[in-house]
């Protein structure tokens, strides 16, 4: 019964992930405001929404490793999916198609990512009420990144594929309403897509904490699967791209925005410093995802390109190493 829920929530996500990409395009060129500027900011934090209600489920139950595994491990599966990317689009180079555009939101992303790795190990016990002075400073950090994503991101790239779309472009009211409608239902199934998952893990018999970095990451981390192939397959380039690193971004505002609903102290206090390993990972994969973007590299071996390999085996590589330093007690 636990497996028959996970298929028919993950099914349901599918479907919703996919619709976000679609109304996602349209309210990018209905408000001129770009697909990289919808996909770093937009759809980044609605398909962020299991991460974040994983997260505060997690912390209900008493276990603050689950929340930090899910949103520190989803920045590396993202980061995969950049590979995954430029195997499915290895004619057009999808990745070097894009590559300057998102140069300031993968540099934003690096940066909150090293802050959260930083705060991790200097422990600094500093709280403002009952909400770390480190998280505060995660989220103020966020709010000036938004900001200066919305001073750089032009309305060209909506402007220019406004002319490129068929008759029949929905309506911005009606691509308004289908968008909230997708995120209506990631809300609502989500949950019961993360229930059977744990449940799942514990059938298994492996690790909390290892499981928060790969099963739940992986699961709660299908919208921006789903959504970044979906935005790509519509030709929206900018919006795919702009989708992962966005995701990352508000990743490491939401282990902010958690310490508002961790009454028993500072929240990135009481995570285990094992964790740096995680976050340490994903900085190294977004590092690449954006080196990769921007330094034009044309070698390839067979039909992917070594970029892309390399996100790959250090993917993978590194869910061994977590796995054989002991992140599955």
């Amino acid at each position: 019964m636990v497996w028959l829920q996970f298929v028919l929530t993950s099914a349901v996500i599918v479907y919703a992930a996919t619709q976000l990409a679609k109304y996602g395009d349209v309210i990018a060129i209905r408000t001129r405001l770009g697909g990289m500027f919808i996909g770093t900011l937009l759809l980044a934090g609605v398909t962020s929404l299991p991460e974040v209600l994983t997260t505060l489920s997690a912390l209900g139950e008493g276990a603050p490793d689950l929340a930090a595994g899910n949103l520190l491990g989803s920045n590396m599966f993202n980061m995969l999916l950049l590979a995954v990317l430029d195997i499915l689009h290895s004619k057009h180079r999808l990745l070097r198609k894009a590559a300057f555009k998102h140069a300031l939101s993968g540099s934003l992303t690096i940066f909150m990512i090293g802050l959260v790795v930083f705060f991790i190990l200097a422990d600094i016990d500093l709280k403002i009420g009952w909400v770390g002075a480190d998280s505060l400073v995660l989220i103020a950090v966020y709010v000036v990144s938004i900001r200066l994503l919305q001073q750089n991101a032009g309305g060209g790239a909506g402007s220019a594929a406004e002319a490129d779309l068929p008759e029949g472009i929905p309506s911005l009211r009606k691509a308004l309403i289908g968008f909230g409608l997708a995120a209506a239902a990631l809300i609502i199934v989500t949950p019961l897509m993360v229930n059977s998952s744990v449940r799942i893990a514990d059938i298994t018999g492996l690790g909390t904490t290892f499981i928060g970095t790969t099963l739940v990451a992986l699961v709660t981390s299908l919208p921006e699967m789903v959504t970044t192939i979906a935005a790509a397959k519509y030709g929206a380039d900018d919006m795919a791209i702009g989708n992962l690193f966005g995701s990352n971004l508000f990743n490491m505002f939401a282990l902010g925005l958690t310490d508002l609903f961790f009454l028993q102290g500072r929240f990135l206090g009481v995570i285990n410093p094992s964790f740096v390993l995680v976050g340490m990972l994903g900085l190294i994969m977004t590092g690449m995802g954006l080196i990769g973007n921007l330094a034009r590299l044309e070698r390839r071996i067979g039909f992917i390109e070594i970029d892309a390999l390399l996100l790959i085996l250090v993917y993978f590589g590194g869910m061994w190493f977590l796995y054989s330093q002991g992140a599955a007690p």
